[in-house]
């Protein structure tokens, strides 16, 4: 089976290359479930319903997050009710929502998806690795094909937890930092990893936002009020090949789409 990963959506921009391009790439590499990281879809900070469901409609199966998730507060119902919309499991006590769930595909394979975020340069929350160990515990036996989206800052955090999860999740792909990293690859026992799968937005800024507003803050130090760029969007994702009777993976790949 394959499952296609699509990095953090940024605004109007991802949601556009989206539209364009989503049907054309399921098409071509006969993917079995669509997951995409939705956390700065809405205008580049967090998510609305409105987005989530216009996101639904154009063919996501899952939607993932990360810190940005809290940022509208008109979502934190959303997250309670709506199995298909994870976050980040590790947030301390009685967080809206779920970090985790069992998902089935057209052909009834059915596969777990995992949210977590990582702790270094970023919130102090609760371990990622050790609540990878409960969430993993808590599907055991519901899926053979496990997907982690993990949503953090440091590439060492990343690959740490890639290799203590090797063998027992399919694939564990990194989020957050917008930029595509080139070091995918199937780690020895069968999990698929890549630091960060990058950004589904504008290429025409600075991760996703209008470069003369970052470029000042970066100047003056001081506050900048930051919009979601618009020009040359383009879809950062991987394509991620699964037995599914073992749930190692068989390959990862890149894909990079330039729209217009």
């Amino acid at each position: 089976m394959r499952i296609l990963f699509i990095g953090d959506i940024c605004g109007r921009a991802g949601r556009l290359a989206l539209s364009n391009r989503l049907g054309r790439l399921v098409d071509k590499h006969c993917v079995d479930l669509v997951v995409a990281n939705g956390e700065n879809a809405a205008a580049g900070f967090g998510l609305t319903i409105d987005v989530a469901d216009e996101l639904f409609g154009l063919g996501i199966d899952v939607l993932t997050s990360g810190n940005h998730i809290w940022d509208k507060r008109e979502i934190f119902e959303t997250l309670d009710r709506e199995p298909r919309l994870l976050r980040p499991d590790n947030y301390p006590g009685d967080a809206p929502g779920r970090g985790a769930g069992i998902f089935h595909t057209p052909g009834g394979i059915s596969v777990g998806v995992l949210n977590l975020e990582g702790r270094v340069f970023m919130n102090n929350i609760d371990c990622p690795f050790r609540s990878a160990d409960r969430l993993l515990a808590e599907i055991q036996g519901k899926a053979s094909v496990i997907l982690v989206d993990f949503h953090a800052e440091a590439t060492s955090e990343k690959m740490a937890l890639g290799w203590y999860l090797d063998g027992r999740v399919s694939a564990i792909v990194g989020t957050h930092t917008h930029v595509q990293t080139a070091d995918e690859r199937v780690l020895p026992s069968g999990t698929a990893f890549i630091s960060d799968v990058g950004m589904t937005g504008s290429r025409d800024g600075v991760i996703g936002m209008r470069r003369e507003s970052v470029i000042e803050k970066f100047l003056t130090q001081r506050p900048a009020r930051f919009e979601v760029a618009k020009n040359e969007p383009v879809l950062s994702a991987v394509v991620i090949d699964v037995d599914e009777e073992t749930g190692r993976a068989r390959r990862i790949e890149r894909v990079l789409e330039l729209i217009g």
